[in-house]
């Protein structure tokens, strides 16, 4: 990615709203296996270069294919380029791996939860994919997903194809325009699954790790941008509600040597790393604090870093880069619009925000971002066009400021 020489640059962290013509033949969403149709990887590249130049037109400069390759599923998607994993039959005896996302806020608002309040999406209405409002997950599963064999990669050919979509939209544009692809962090695609084949949980995370990386590599042997999208670096915390702040530094010293695993020998300045603490509209007041970990994002070998700073229980963390330094070379590109409110922000807060973010770390390194996907996550594609757009104006209105020009 490039730094912001003379202004700051302007991203954005993931899926965009797709156009009917694609989402007809999904249902919304409802229905991944009409991704698989002939038509509707017919339809896919005209899509894709109108995402593309939709971005453009809104300012970004560092765009990407909108995600509509995934079809909706933010794991999904991967979990049908690699093999190695199967349905098996619920065992009882079998603890699962973890708990839920949300375990440490439901011990402190178990009425919140029992009162069919929440749910797993945020901002707007109940979307596809997402958790309806009180629903409860059925722990009596007959089947569970398990690793029961050697875990390969087999989506040479969806990359290959995701590449080739992404590189003929971005024929022809400025030299200014980067384009980026979303690919799912090796915790997110094996961490929560329990291993029946491995020797050890290391050897399996391992082989996670190489399989993750192929896809990678693909995309930046094109000479795109990958982002490493790994929600569950934040995230783990939740899902062991009686672990130590200690406990998730060793897990997470432990991750970030995994992740490093998928990302060897790629050229960092090809990579960059997305965390984030989640999607659920709930209260995230038990989310663990940037300061007890921001340290070990920066062990990643990527030249830039992607966290929340719009969402309310974060926005006053862009303090924390003051004692943990970001090294040379680096991004920080902090989420200066959420993706939990329809709410658009001021250009200003906008404005604000990066220049918060710019006194701790430099204004030459740092880039706009999103705090997560829009897409799927606000109410109406209109809304998502307003907040790209207003991104942009704050850009533009913190460069002015920085750059006096």
């Amino acid at each position: 990615m490039k730094h912001s020489t003379d202004r700051i640059r302007v991203s954005h962290a993931g899926n965009l709203p797709r156009p009917r013509y694609l989402d007809e033949l999904i249902e919304g969403g409802k229905n991944r296996d009409g991704s698989h149709t002939g038509e509707y990887h017919k339809r896919l590249p005209k899509a894709v270069q109108e995402i593309v130049d939709k971005q453009i037109e809104l300012g970004v400069d560092v765009v990407n294919d909108g995600e509509y390759a995934k079809a909706g599923s933010y794991g999904g998607y991967m979990q049908e380029r690699v093999s190695g994993f199967s349905n098996v039959p619920a065992d009882p005896n079998r603890k699962p791996k973890r708990a839920g996302t949300a375990e440490r806020d439901r011990r402190l608002f178990p009425g919140f939860y029992a009162s069919g309040l929440w749910y797993s999406g945020s901002g707007g209405p109940v979307r596809p994919g997402f958790a309806t409002p009180g629903e409860v997950r059925n722990t009596n599963l007959r089947e569970t997903r398990a690793c029961t064999g050697p875990v390969k990669y087999t989506g040479q050919a969806a990359v290959a194809e995701d590449v080739k979509n992404l590189k003929a939209a971005l024929a022809g544009k400025s030299g200014d325009v980067e384009g980026y692809v979303a690919a799912l962090g090796p915790l997110s695609l094996g961490a929560g699954v329990n291993n029946q084949h491995y020797a050890s949980e290391e050897e399996y995370m391992q082989a996670v790790a190489d399989a993750c990386r192929e896809e990678y590599k693909a995309i930046t042997d094109a000479g795109l941008i990958v982002q490493v999208d790994e929600p569950e670096f934040c995230t783990t915390w939740s899902f062991y509600p009686d672990w130590t702040v200690e406990d998730l530094r060793k897990y997470l010293t432990n991750a970030g040597d995994i992740i490093n695993h998928a990302l060897r020998g790629l050229p960092q300045d090809l990579v960059r790393f997305h965390t984030c603490w989640g999607s659920g509209h709930r209260p995230h007041v038990t989310d663990i604090e940037l300061k007890d970990f921001a340290d070990l994002i920066l062990r990643i070998n990527a030249q830039c870093y992607n966290v929340e700073a719009a969402n309310v229980r974060h926005e006053h963390e862009w303090r924390v880069w003051k004692d943990v330094k970001l090294p040379d070379g680096k991004i920080l590109m902090p989420g200066v619009i959420s993706h939990a409110t329809d709410l658009v922000e001021h250009p200003d807060v906008v404005k604000d925000r990066l220049v918060n973010y710019a006194s701790v770390v430099g204004k030459e390194n740092v880039a706009t971002g999103t705090d997560c996907g829009i897409g799927s996550r606000v109410g109406h594609e209109e809304i998502v066009w307003a907040k790209l757009a207003t991104m942009s104006e704050g850009a533009r209105r913190a460069s002015a400021e920085l750059w006096g020009h």
